[in-house]
């Protein structure tokens, strides 16, 4: 069993995004990125069965998809996709989000 505190993991780069890797197993990866207010995490895919979650846990943004599709993301929301479908996140405000990877890349 593991607990972790992600208070200990508020850290933001004046580069724009900090990506720190909170769980990496043969089951899944968890990590965490801290984007700081305009900075995006560009939209991607991967050529992979799985799929991936990104819950936010402060602050305010968009979750992208392909083409002009946005999403509001808020501290509380969670997206569930495909790893092979288009994602990305942009910070409006100084944003935290975890992401979940199953299988991990």
């Amino acid at each position: 069993m593991k607990k972790l505190d992600l208070d200990t993991t508020r850290d933001f780069s004046p580069m724009g995004m900090k990506s720190i890797v909170l769980h990496d197993s043969e089951h899944f990866k968890i990590l965490n990125f801290n984007l700081v207010a305009g900075a995006l995490f560009p939209i991607h895919s991967h050529d992979l069965e799985g799929q991936l979650s990104i819950m936010v846990i402060e602050g305010e943004g968009e979750f992208l998809a392909d083409g002009d599709v946005t999403m509001p993301a808020r501290t509380g929301n969670m997206l569930i996709c495909d790893i092979s479908e288009p994602h990305g996140v942009k910070a409006i405000t100084d944003m935290r989000i975890v992401v979940t990877i199953a299988p991990p890349i």
